[in-house]
């Protein structure tokens, strides 16, 4: 019985040191980096292909901007939008937009525009006068049909250019 007691003791310590030896990785989304700007490519999709014949299923994009920082606002440069083939098919925003802290924004892409097409994109440019937290920018795409329902999210990703 002393035996196991010790074994189990063993086997504790020896966890306990590959724990220290081996740190838990920190998730890189869990590092808060402070920016001044950026330049932010969003993937919409305007349609998704479904059944045998690869038949359009259209949908309704929202392009949403938020302000994650708690104490500061940012500029919104620009939200633009391109289609499949990268060319520019409209600028959303005329004059910098100043969006305050923790504020959102959106823009919509009603279903039935079909100009950008499976392969459309914005280009958000964002930019402030101190670090701030980086704003979270994404696409809901949402559609109903009959009885068929489809939404998910894509996230942007920034970009150098």
């Amino acid at each position: 019985m002393n035996c196991v007691k010790k074994a189990r003791q063993m086997v504790f310590m020896l966890i306990l040191f590959i724990m220290g030896a081996f740190p838990f990785h920190v998730n890189a989304s869990s590092t808060v980096i402070l920016l001044k700007g950026q330049s932010v490519y969003v993937p919409i999709y305007s349609h998704i292909y479904h059944g045998v014949r690869d038949k359009p299923f259209d949908l309704t994009a929202t392009l949403s901007i938020r302000n994650t920082d708690l104490k500061k606002e940012i500029t919104i440069i620009s939200a633009d939008y391109f289609d499949s083939e990268g060319n520019l098919l409209k600028n959303y925003v005329e004059a910098p937009i100043k969006l305050k802290k923790l504020a959102s924004m959106r823009y919509t892409i009603r279903a039935a525009d079909k100009t950008g097409g499976s392969g459309a994109k914005f280009i958000v440019r964002w930019k402030s006068d101190t670090p701030v937290n980086p704003p979270l920018i994404e696409a809901i795409m949402i559609s109903t049909k009959s009885q068929q329902g489809i939404s998910f999210v894509s996230r942007g990703q920034a970009i150098k250019e």
